[in-house]
């Protein structure tokens, strides 16, 4: 009997461990500020940006989320969506360089917005939605620093940007990814079709790049649960296989 109950003891904790290192896996993977959908075509209209901030903290909440939208490339004619129990400040900007458009010329964009008043407690996360008028057509992705500040007075900062080729960053900053535009039977247009195929490679290096530690994290935990459940099976056959010659 101390044989067997030793065998399921091992079985038991082999099985643990790999259940303990998916869940880590998943906190791992789903742990920063993150903006979505993970892209739009360059210069795209009327669309929304959606801002998912998780709490990462046991023991206090999400207070303060603070966005900033970079002005080199500016994304106009921002609006906020109301939020139950946050309210939001929006400040805008001067531009360096005006934009040009069909309505005229673009000399302020917002630069900033700032969600208070509301908590995302622990286990939690919460969606802040920005609509936006156009996405700028001169660059190929945008970057949202964010800052986020807890009850506790701390403050995580994601603003490190990811390089292609380099493994992702403790605190990434939400990125955006610009494809190239659209006609309108769906296929490049000819204007940017000369350096799509180079700007598609880069794009799909960064995305495999900052996505290869969330891979790899959901990879071993998958395959740490697998050994798990394979130690349970040797487990219960060995006492089966033990009890058959006293049968």
């Amino acid at each position: 009997m101390s044989a067997h109950r030793t065998i399921l003891r091992r079985a038991g904790t082999v099985a643990a461990l790999a259940t303990a290192g998916v869940l880590a896996a998943a906190g791992v993977a789903s742990a920063h500020v993150t903006v979505h959908p993970e892209s739009y075509a360059k210069g795209a209209t009327d669309g929304v940006l959606t801002f998912r901030v998780p709490n990462e903290e046991d023991k206090a909440s999400t207070t303060k989320v603070q966005v900033y939208l970079p002005t080199d490339h500016p994304v106009l004619g921002v609006l906020v969506t109301p939020q139950n129990g946050w309210t939001a400040k929006v400040t805008t900007s001067k531009l360096k360089t005006p934009v040009k458009t069909d309505d005229g010329t673009i000399t302020d964009a917002v630069s900033q917005i700032t969600w208070t008043g509301g908590k995302i407690a622990a286990g939690q996360y919460e969606d802040f939605n920005v609509a936006f008028g156009q996405l700028p057509d001169d660059t190929d992705q945008l970057a949202f620093k964010t800052l986020q500040t807890y009850s506790d007075g701390d403050v995580v900062r994601w603003i490190e940007q990811t390089t292609a080729g380099d493994d992702e960053p403790e605190n990434p900053a939400p990125v955006l990814k610009l494809t190239a535009k659209e006609s309108e039977d769906g296929d490049a247009t000819p204007a940017a079709s000369a350096s799509t195929a180079a700007t598609a490679t880069k794009t799909t290096s960064a995305s495999a790049s900052s996505s290869s530690s969330d891979s790899t994290a959901r990879g071993l935990g998958i395959a740490g649960l697998i050994v798990g459940v394979l130690g349970l099976a040797a487990g219960a056959f060995a006492i089966v296989r033990s009890r058959t010659p006293r049968s």
